[in-house]
């Protein structure tokens, strides 16, 4: 590969913090399996995201964000059982320079550890605000010529709302949890919910509700036919290992998924 010109790839300064992930399941409800799991950045002693994000900064943005794709592909190596497991990644698009560049750390972490990168799946939120939509766009075609699965977090909040999923339209869209919140008890969300869903189906995009935390949820939820759904309900954030996941509507427990030899 040749090198790249941007002077964030060239960075090597180690960060001032140490930090690891936690893993969440995303689970397929139709087909009663682990779709796959989040990875959720954490400190080493547990500490919350807002822990770890408070100490980034401009300065440090670029590598920080390389730091957590390749730690969490470094951990699925080890701990996911197949590599038919895929392994969501949140990204920040406003620390990535030039697209092509800047995905070779990730490309090679997933070569070292014998991860097949066709299962990753890069998360963009619309809470931290698209300085260039047009760079955007950019960053998510080159994904998808390695590969990758895109998907929009948190849609429902933050900056962009709909504006942002006419401009690109990812693989896959969160539903935000407040949105969702008081489904089973609010025609008017479920509504909402059932509408973005046919609009998200007719974009050829699959819905994933998120923050799903009890049964009366899960039932309103997938009458709007959503069927990937992530949350309390079904395990909480495991620090560098798997959790056991039970999906308690039909009281099925699936087992604690054992790790891979390293």
């Amino acid at each position: 590969m040749g090198k790249s010109g941007c002077q964030g790839c060239k960075d090597s300064v180690p960060l001032p913090f140490a930090f690891t992930m936690a893993f969440q399941p995303i689970i397929d409800i139709r087909q009663n399996r682990i779709w796959g799991y989040e990875a959720l950045v954490r400190g080493e002693a547990g500490q919350g995201a807002g822990w770890v994000l408070g100490q980034v900064d401009e300065v440090n943005r670029y590598r920080f964000d390389q730091a957590c794709r390749v730690r969490a592909i470094e951990l699925a190596g080890i701990l996911f059982p197949d590599n038919e497991t895929r392994l969501s990644i949140n990204f920040m698009p406003n620390a990535v320079y030039e697209p092509s560049a800047c995905i070779r750390a990730t490309l090679e972490a997933a070569h070292r550890v014998g991860f097949a990168h066709q299962q990753i799946m890069f998360e963009f939120t619309e809470n931290e605000r698209m300085l260039d939509v047009a760079h955007v766009q950019r960053i998510i075609a080159e994904y998808r010529k390695h590969g990758f699965l895109t998907a929009l977090d948190d849609f429902g909040a933050g900056y962009a709302g709909l504006n942002l999923l006419a401009s690109f339209q990812p693989d896959l869209m969160k539903l935000d949890m407040e949105l969702i919140r008081g489904i089973a008890s609010s025609p008017a969300r479920q509504t909402i919910i059932a509408c973005v869903t046919t609009m998200a189906k007719e974009l050829g995009i699959t819905v994933l509700a998120e923050g799903v935390e009890n049964e009366a949820e899960l039932t309103a939820l997938r009458a709007t036919g959503i069927d990937l759904f992530q949350g309390y309900l079904f395990a909480k954030p495991a620090l560098a290992a798997l959790p056991a996941v039970h999906y308690l509507s039909v009281s099925v427990p699936f087992e604690t998924v054992e790790p891979r030899p390293a």
